[in-house]
């Protein structure tokens, strides 16, 4: 979280609106914010942080851990028709990648920009060649993954 903090502006550029949801209370937030995330990225959490006790987010999206009374650290990238495009369960001892989530949420939005007549292929970053779907796509994909490789 304190990633997604501190690169909190990128997701505002993007017209991302970022949550947070644990199962910790909201004053177990103030204190996490107050004496643990302010000393990492120099600044209060931007966005909201939800409090989930007992789960009931968690358990609808899979990540609750019912025996524990934890959930799992998961991202969700849901598009603006409430729809989930992606999501990462992580166990807790490994961190995510935010620019990876970032990478991810560019990718989305332009296939959604072009109503599904781009796609983007393995590895694709913003400015970088993207596929355009179609019958003669299908079986020559590689033709074009050879051609981007040899671009980079």
């Amino acid at each position: 979280m304190s990633a997604v903090a501190d690169n909190y502006d990128k997701f505002e550029e993007l017209g991302v609106q970022v949550l947070s949801v644990s199962v910790d209370s909201v004053f177990v937030h103030k204190m996490w914010n107050d004496h643990e995330l302010s000393k990492m990225v120099d600044k209060n959490m931007p966005f909201p942080m939800l409090s989930d006790p007992g789960g009931v987010i968690g358990n609808m999206y899979g990540i609750y851990d019912s025996d524990g009374g934890v959930e799992n650290r998961g991202r969700f990238l849901i598009d603006p028709d409430g729809n989930i495009q992606a999501y990462e369960v992580l166990t807790p001892p490994v961190g995510r990648n935010v620019f990876e989530t970032l990478r991810q949420i560019q990718a989305f939005q332009l296939v959604r920009e072009s109503k599904g007549t781009k796609a983007t292929p393995s590895g694709w970053r913003p400015g970088k060649e993207v596929l355009e779907p179609s019958p003669e796509l299908v079986g020559n994909v590689w033709k074009e993954w050879t051609v981007d490789k040899a671009k980079e």
